[in-house]
């Protein structure tokens, strides 16, 4: 009798080990992806919640028009008229049959490019804002690297086709695409099934390219864009949100085209079971060790996995830091002093030194003349009993 209680003591503890464990490991599985590199991040905090090879360089393909798209919208006039030039017209792969000569507005353009994948589109954007492709090139590479803050991109074009120094990550069109979703006319472009299309010599309705976006099959996908050619395989970048969290997957180089859907799939699979985005507002009021007071000057984001309780520190130099529960750091973001304690003590401690020398002087200026009256009696009457005698 005594052994079987034993035993099942055993057990139990045992179970109360390994079930925590197997809870945790469920965040830190490995997924059977097709895709050479891939790559999950919220889109809200940019924390990277699944990644393989991110940081190799790759060819991008037609996801390169992501990074055109929002440079166009950010550095042009979109109500501005674009006259097509012959080189425009002449471009490779695909298109929205542009015409040598035609006058479009900048905004269909993107429409265009984002949309149906125009390289015409593309080509046509670029001559349009810096003159020619090759100028192009230099102020968007600069605008990537200096606007965005990508490390390990360089474009030859504005539309993917391959070129050998037409490279990307998959870290890096996370940032860029992340980056992109913050501004409202991309998001609204991003996310068109369909649009109609009324050109000199093509009228038809542009359906989008993305499968997901196209005919809402995964719950919550707010957007994307896929791309192919046969040196970069097949590549997708895709959004979607559900319930607390908003996610960015790309993915790229697989042989064939449900394998990139099938990939983000599980990626996105795999983000929304386990993970959750919790904000602190603005002005939110935090004290570190030395009861120094700071708030947030913006809303802070950091995704956790569900549930999941986080520790909040600030450090005495004003970084607040979350970390998880295993101790991995979430984020970490500098804080506004609003009170300074030790400036307030020396304050104090000014403030005091000054009373104490104002009291002082107060009672100077009055024992010194009755000091002096004093005196003065004295001296008055050792003078009349000096008379006296």
């Amino acid at each position: 009798m005594l052994k079987k209680q034993v035993s099942s003591a055993i057990i139990i503890v045992l179970c109360l080990f390994l079930f925590p464990t197997i809870i945790s490991a469920n965040t830190n599985e490995q997924l059977e992806l097709y895709s050479e590199a891939a790559i999950l991040i919220d889109a809200q905090s940019g924390q990277v919640l699944y990644e393989k090879n991110s940081q190799e360089k790759l060819p991008p393909a037609s996801i390169t028009k992501i990074a055109t798209a929002i440079y166009a919208i950010e550095n042009g006039n979109l109500d501005d008229i674009v006259t097509v030039s012959e080189n425009a017209r002449n471009a490779e792969g695909t298109k929205v049959y542009l015409e040598a000569g035609e006058q479009v507005p900048l905004l269909k353009l993107v429409q265009g490019l984002l949309i149906n994948s125009g390289n015409d589109a593309g080509v046509a954007i670029a001559e349009h804002l810096s003159g020619s492709v090759d100028e192009f090139v230099v102020d968007f590479n600069r605008y990537l690297e200096e606007v965005i803050g990508v490390e390990n991109t360089h474009f030859t074009n504005p539309h993917g086709l391959y070129d050998p120094d037409h490279v990307t990550t998959a870290e890096d069109m996370a940032k860029i695409t992340q980056y992109a979703m913050k501004n409202e006319t991309f998001r609204e472009i991003f996310s068109t099934k369909e649009l109609p299309w009324d050109g000199e010599t093509w009228d038809t309705t542009l359906i989008n390219h993305h499968v997901m976006v196209r005919d809402g099959s995964y719950e919550g996908v707010t957007g994307g864009k896929n791309g192919f050619v046969t040196e970069a395989g097949f590549t997708l970048v895709t959004t979607a949100n559900q319930e607390n969290i908003s996610l960015i997957a790309v993915t790229m180089k697989t042989m064939y085209d449900n394998q990139v859907y099938e990939d983000t799939t599980k990626l996105f699979n795999y983000g929304f079971q386990h993970y959750e985005t919790d904000t602190i507002d603005m002005n939110s009021q935090f004290v570190d060790s030395e009861d120094n007071q700071y708030k947030t000057v913006e809303n802070i984001y950091y995704t956790k996995k569900i549930g999941e309780i986080v520790e909040e520190d600030v450090t005495t130099s004003g970084k607040l830091v979350i970390k998880g529960e295993d101790g991995r750091k979430l984020v970490e973001k500098k804080l506004e002093l609003v009170t300074n304690k030790e400036k307030e003590k020396q304050q104090i401690k000014n403030e005091t030194i000054y009373q104490t020398d104002d009291n002082r002087e107060q009672h100077l200026r009055i024992i010194i003349p009755i000091s002096l009256i004093i005196s003065f009696l004295i001296a008055a009457f050792f003078f009349k009993q000096t008379r006296k005698i």
